[in-house]
């Protein structure tokens, strides 16, 4: 199925691989480890394996929707497709409020890793940085993949100096010593599943993607197995350097693990690595904002405006801008961490109607020919979107009452919104 004329296919294997593994370690691993090992102990590296079993089964159903699928719509053509247009637009609407949200929040980790080097203001390094990345994506889809690729490999390769600090004291502690238990364990990957997630952003990229029908499902896949590897590896390296308690204790680990053994300059030198990943986090996240909105404009479900492109580099100049100008706004809130919780609620409810899509379309469906199609099943129902549906609902139901109110009220808005979409189901 071709694409809608514009989008320019620039995006082969490698890039979606890069790009996913980027958006996926993010900012999350680099201050989530220390809360992780408060709760897990020396058994932090078995809820890295926890939630990525959890993350595998709705990126499996991601993969077989994409196939499906392959637009920049993403999320929304999948729900449309399966449930009707409402609810396709209250998905849409969910997933750029995550997004603008999520990059604004991010930004702002961007600004408090950036003023220890050159003080300014959080909010207008937080501003300079969506700024200038708004600007890169307006460049076209093929320059903003290559700085991707640069930011993702410098994050990458902080992650490998923590895991090669700790290779000579492997052995030295009892890697499933827990001091909660298994309660523990479970409580850290309910945490740590946030730094799984971004992957489904992968999907956005369709429309830019050479043979996204194979190229897409195969690098989100390939994406969240490279980022589990050097998640488990760099859990395992953190507490042999240093004891869980000291780790849980300290607001920056990283840091507190490369200066024990490499000293200060090695800490300011992870500091630097935490600025490219928090700066390659906003990228992707506005990115893959702009794509689902210009995909919905496509379709009609936003202001047809949006879905205009540049003549010459093919970007959508307006819904990028748009996105960008957003986060912004967002981010001159300054302290988002209950609004960032609430993207949490989106994400969760966006997961469980995936892995719902799935299912339904496999007894709708069964005889449509699937370029990649999730393994396991039982009869007609598919074993891994299951577990995936049932595992992102008591992950949502495990939010806070305020945080489930306020994601119940935008979903609500949402709806209302959308309430002048024709009720139908296909494309």
């Amino acid at each position: 199925m071709a694409g809608i004329p514009g989008l320019k296919r620039e995006l082969g294997l490698l890039e979606v691989i890069l790009s996913g593994v980027g958006i996926i370690l993010g900012a999350g691993i680099y201050a989530l480890i220390g809360k992780a090992a408060g709760l897990a102990g020396n058994a932090v590296w078995l809820s890295f394996v926890l939630s990525a079993a959890i993350a595998l089964c709705t990126g499996l159903s991601y993969a077989e929707l994409s196939s499906l699928f392959p637009r920049a719509g993403a999320e929304y053509d999948y729900v449309k497709h399966t449930f009707g247009r409402k609810a396709a637009f209250v998905i849409g609407w969910l997933i750029i409020f995550s997004g603008v949200i999520g990059a604004a929040t991010v930004a702002l980790g961007f600004a408090g890793y950036a003023a220890t080097l050159f003080p300014l203001p959080l909010f207008l390094w937080a501003l300079l940085l969506i700024g200038g990345i708004s600007l890169l994506l307006l460049l076209g889809i093929r320059i903003s993949a290559w700085f991707a690729i640069l930011f993702t490999l410098i994050e990458m390769a902080g992650l490998i100096v923590v895991i090669g600090l700790g290779l000579p004291h492997l052995g030295h502690v009892d890697y499933l010593a827990m001091p909660a238990g298994y309660t523990g364990v479970l409580q850290a990957a309910t945490l740590v599943f946030f730094a799984y997630i971004g992957f489904e952003d992968v999907v956005k990229l369709a429309e830019e993607t050479r043979r996204p029908r194979v190229n897409i499902p195969r690098g989100l896949l390939i994406a969240l197995a490279l980022s589990t590897v050097l998640y488990i590896l760099v859990a395992v390296a953190a507490v042999s350097v240093l004891p869980w308690e000291t780790l849980a204790a300290s607001p920056a680990p990283f840091a507190a693990i490369v200066e024990t053994t490499l000293g200060t300059t090695g800490a300011e030198g992870i500091t630097l690595v935490a600025l490219f990943a928090t700066a390659n986090t906003v990228l992707l996240m506005l990115l893959a904002s702009s794509r689902i909105t210009y995909g919905m404009a496509s379709a009609r479900a936003l202001p047809r405006i949006l879905a205009r492109l540049d003549a010459g580099r093919g970007t959508p100049y307006l819904a990028t801008l748009l996105i960008g100008i957003l986060a912004a706004v967002a981010a001159l809130a300054g302290d988002l961490v209950l609004v960032a919780r609430v993207t949490n609620f989106t994400l969760f409810l966006t997961f469980a109607t995936i892995n719902g899509a799935v299912i339904l379309l496999r007894y709708r469906e069964p005889a449509r020919d699937r370029p990649f199609r999730v393994p396991g099943s039982l009869g007609r129902v598919p074993l891994f979107p299951v577990v995936g549906l049932l595992s992102t609902v008591l992950l949502l139901w495990q939010l806070d009452l305020q945080v489930l109110l306020i994601g119940g009220i935008l979903t609500a808005i949402g709806a209302a919104i959308g309430w002048r979409e024709k009720g139908g189901t296909g494309p």
